[in-house]
């Protein structure tokens, strides 16, 4: 215990008291134990050597088997190595520094959260206000920088997003008032306004005293302090607390169950009885340090009981020549049992499960407190699982993972930005090149001892700037050598001799390990251009190049697919779709392609093949269209074609090559394997055209390199009669385009980035692109560039239209084959029955398939066409029953009956021709009575071919005649 100080001594007397009740406690509720625990307490003095001293006379004189504390690391450092010297185990609930390992000192045991644990949740709270800089102060001391490292690693990794700390300020722990305010108004003037306190519970209470007077816990600043605060309330007076309104600090969650509210009301009611003097109330709950040493002499009573330890026995060193009491220090035999018990002692205690591991104690969540008034209010938790949340049954809602509302200091509820550009009225110094060309990006006259600046770069910058969260105050200066080369202009920032650059500057790897680099606010990339020169290889065969080869192929075959569904749907009840196997084949090719030119005249009989027809008519119309608009562009507009396709016809030809003077792109072109020789340098978009035209041999060059933005620039920008003679070719080099330069770990890159952002997902960066570069042209396809003609017309342009009508036309076909199918049902049985019957080439599948193309090939009688006809004919028939059948060629008039005497034939053939005979015979073969047989049609023909031939017999005249 510490007794030197009137705090420390009221500390102390609480810390004893619930060490005490700790011992009382587990004996009452183990009445059987056959140890007992008896505590001797030793007095540290509040420094290293006092308690290293306490130590020594405990384990000397009185030979105790265990330690619990001291109260500082430093302290329990000296200790620790005393009880591995003697075999005590040394148990402090106090001591937190990475710095002590069980590992060095075997028998120390860390009953409390190694200071490391705290490093994941501080960066977690700070990334969740979104803060990217801070400042560390920190107990120069050894053991308060041991978290430094880990706090470092945590800030880097926490949530993808890259904390920086911008500054490790030691605080010497014996610093006067003078020495804390010249530290504390150093921070002021830096730009950072969030800060990380890790130190000792005196030294904080002293530094945010002298951080109060000099207005540093006001509005914009932000205190987060590591446990060394939260944890040690109860040692603070209720004056210090005043000056740590605000603060935000952490501490291991305790849950206060019934069990700690039983402690805290019992420790109040003994305590009052014990010192009556004190003029501690002792009003507050039980802080975590009082459960953890609570929990620490239980766990020594447990672990003993466990090891059945009995009294003491030391074993004394024979050495006659000691000088020191720490050379007859003696070492404890039962020692190694006793921390072997400790170590494998596990229970449920006051501030947790009580659990070590490698010789620690394990935290399982962390408390994050805001302090107000003279306690601290909980405003959200930690854990390794689920990180920040309002408390430790974490939501899906954002707002569950999110802090309470915060009372900052200065009273604010809103979070500070954590960041001052211009602070105390600092004018920020704004480097940008002066440029002989190009000069839409960057601008710079001198009008009447007056610089103005202006350009599409600076437009972008005022804006970012305007959009800020915090005002910034700067001044644009010209840098006058920036057209030599622009790494003398970001070396302004990296040399402190400007503060931010802006124009454009290219992103690149060895910039940025000089400087930061914002997002970029143009596209990237580099590629050249070259001139191009009119296409002469336009051939007679012109006419097929509007559409590509697959989209001829594609038309070809929906041509002939679509006259084939329409023959198939007709071919039965159309007599214009019928006659001999080349008239029917020559018919499908010329319907379909009669319909490019809407020339198709027969008619349609079928309601399928009618919907099929219109859908392929719609499908001819637009593609027709579409070929003659291509066509039309292919012979009227001027076909452009590079001179140079690639960079290995460039280095091959030894050709002439340009470059922007001042561009990164030389080095690179170097490397690319060009010859410097022949490399030359413009700087306007003028010199670019001439340069280009000229070509290598008038002394030009034959391609310009230069970044996307200014080809874009030069490709839209050329004057009318330039405008179609240059072409952007070859591969475009990835870069990461133009941004803004700000010196490195500077918070404002990101702050700036996010504006940039901002910018191009709304409508404010085109409005500055179109004032400066005006309405983005057909030249500025990166790919194609300027000229490039009109493309032919791709199957895939038109797959919806085909897809269409395949789909109507497969549909129809199946349609009309489903019903054809169903109502010749009857007929095609009996086809098939006749052809299995039937001996005959081929097998019995091949005989069914024959005979269902023969009944297709007929015509369908039962149509209204065919049905018109047969009609006719019976009319005629039986208007003219029981006549004599004759021709009359006057009147064009013919009655006929089956074939009766020789006379009547010849009588009925007088007046007629052969030919007359065939037509009638063939129309009567065609039009028969519904239902009537097909063998019946076909003999009643043949009779009338026989008697028509008879009948021309009989009428002509014989040779004798």
């Amino acid at each position: 215990m510490d007794w030197a100080t009137k705090a420390s001594s009221a500390v102390s007397l609480r810390r004893r008291t619930g060490i005490q009740m700790a011992v009382e406690d587990y004996y009452a509720a183990h009445p059987g134990s056959a140890t007992r625990v008896e505590l001797r307490f030793g007095d540290s003095k509040g420094d290293v050597v006092g308690a290293a001293s306490a130590a020594l006379d405990l384990i000397k004189n009185d030979q105790v088997q265990a330690i619990i504390g001291p109260k500082t690391s430093a302290e329990a450092d000296f200790v620790a190595y005393l009880g591995s010297r003697a075999h005590v185990p040394v148990l402090c609930y106090a001591a937190t520094s990475p710095s002590l390992s069980p590992a060095q000192t075997p028998y120390f045991v860390r009953t409390a959260a190694n200071d490391s644990f705290q490093a994941t949740p501080i960066a977690a709270v700070l990334a969740s206000f979104g803060w990217r800089a801070v400042t560390v102060l920190h107990e120069d001391s050894p053991y308060c920088a041991g978290i430094l490292p880990a706090l470092a690693d945590a800030l880097q990794s926490v949530d993808s997003a890259a904390i920086m700390v911008v500054d490790r300020v030691p605080v010497p722990s014996s610093a006067d008032e003078d020495a804390l305010d010249a530290l504390l108004y150093r921070l002021k003037a830096m730009p950072t306004r969030v800060f990380v306190v890790h130190a000792t519970h005196d030294l904080a209470a002293r530094l945010f005293r002298r951080a109060s007077k000099a207005g540093m816990m006001s509005d914009g600043y932000a205190w987060v302090a590591k446990d060394g605060v939260a944890s040690f309330l109860d040692s603070f007076d209720p004056e210090d607390l005043d000056f740590m309104q605000g603060v935000v600090s952490l501490r291991p969650h305790v849950k206060y169950t019934k069990q700690v509210k039983n402690f805290s009301a019992r420790f109040r009611a003994r305590f009052r009885k014990e010192n009556p003097s004190s003029d501690d109330d002792v009003l507050n709950d039980a802080t975590v340090l009082r459960l953890w040493s609570y929990d620490t002499a239980r766990a020594i009573a447990a672990a003993a009981e466990a090891a059945s330890v009995p009294g003491p026995a030391f074993r004394t060193p024979q050495n006659s020549t000691a000088r020191t009491d720490l050379d007859r220090l003696g070492v404890s035999a039962t020692g190694e049992a006793l921390l072997r018990a400790v170590l494998n002692t596990t229970f449920d205690g006051m501030a947790g499960r009580f659990k070590l591991v490698d010789g620690q104690l394990q935290v399982a969540a962390y408390e994050v407190v805001n302090i107000i008034g003279n306690g601290a209010m909980t405003v959200g938790f930690w854990t390794p699982e689920s990180g920040i949340s309002r408390d430790l049954k974490v939501g899906s809602s954002k707002a569950a993972r999110q802090l309470k509302p915060i009372l900052w200091p200065g009273e604010m509820l809103s979070p500070p930005r954590g960041w001052t550009a211009s602070q105390n009225g600092r004018v920020l110094k704004v480097a940008v090149p002066v440029k002989r060309g190009f000069k839409q990006f960057v601008d710079v006259e001198n009008c009447n001892s007056t610089t103005k600046i202006t350009g599409y770069c600076i437009e972008v910058f005022d804006a970012v700037m305007k959009n800020l969260a915090y005002p910034v105050r700067y001044r644009y200066e010209p840098y006058l050598d920036s057209s030599e080369s622009y790494e003398k202009l970001v070396d302004q920032v990296s040399g402190e001799k400007a503060d931010i650059v802006v124009g454009d500057v290219t992103i690149t790897a060895s910039r940025m390990k000089e400087v930061d680099f914002t997002m970029p606010f143009t596209e990237s990339g580099w590629a050249m251009v070259v001139a191009t020169k009119p296409d002469t290889s336009a051939s007679m065969w012109i006419f097929l190049k509007p559409l590509s080869p697959s989209l001829w192929l594609t038309s070809l075959a929906f041509f002939c697919f679509t006259g084939f569904v329409v023959w198939v749907i007709e071919h039965r009840v159309n007599p214009e779709f019928r006659g001999t196997p080349s008239q029917q084949f020559g018919l499908i090719f010329y319907f379909s392609f009669s319909t490019l030119v809407f020339a198709h005249k027969e008619k349609l009989e079928s309601n399928l093949s009618r919907l099929v027809v219109t859908i392929w008519v719609f499908v001819v119309l637009i593609l027709t269209s579409s070929y003659t608009a291509s066509l039309t562009s292919m012979l009227t507009v001027q076909q452009l074609r590079p001179t140079v396709t690639d960079v290995k016809e460039l280095q091959r030809r030894g050709q002439h090559i340009g470059y922007q003077e001042g561009s990164f792109i030389e080095p690179l072109l170097t490397k690319m394997g060009f010859d410097g020789r022949k490399m030359k340098k413009y700087s306007t978009l003028d010199q670019y055209a001439e340069a280009l035209s000229n070509g290598s041999v008038n002394g030009g060059v034959d391609a310009v390199f230069d970044e996307i933005p200014y080809l874009k620039m030069f490709l839209s920008q050329q004057s009318s009669q330039h405008r179609d003679g240059y072409m952007q070719v070859g591969p475009i080099y990835k870069t990461d385009g133009f941004g803004f330069v700000f010196p490195r770990g500077s918070p404002m890159t990101g702050d700036v980035s996010r504006q940039i952002l901002k910018l191009a997902e709304g409508d404010k960066m085109a409005q500055i692109e179109k004032a400066w570069f005006g309405e983005p042209g057909a030249c500025q396809d990166a790919l194609a560039g300027c000229g490039g003609g009109s493309s032919n017309l791709s199957f895939w342009s038109f797959g919806g239209l085909f897809l269409i009508t395949g789909v109507v036309s497969s549909l129809m076909l199946l349609l009309y084959l489903a019903i054809f199918a169903y109502r010749e049902r009857e007929e095609l049985r009996e086809a098939e029955a006749k052809a299995e019957a039937e001996a005959g080439s081929g097998s019995v599948s091949v005989r069914r398939l024959r005979a269902w193309l023969q009944h297709f090939d007929r015509k369908d009688l039962k149509s209204p066409t065919f049905k018109t006809w047969n009609d006719g004919s019976v009319r005629n028939g039986s208007e003219f029953t029981g006549r004599t059948p004759r021709w009359n060629g006057g009147a064009g008039d013919a009655s006929m009956t089956p074939r009766a005497g020789g006379e009547e034939h010849a009588n009925a053939m007088e007046g007629t021709s052969p030919l007359s005979v065939y037509i009638s015979s063939e129309m009567n073969a065609g039009s028969s009575p519904e239902g009537t047989p097909a063998s019946e049609i076909s003999e009643s023909f043949e009779q009338r071919i026989e008697g028509a031939a008879a009948a021309v017999e009989m009428t002509m005249p014989t040779a004798s005649q």
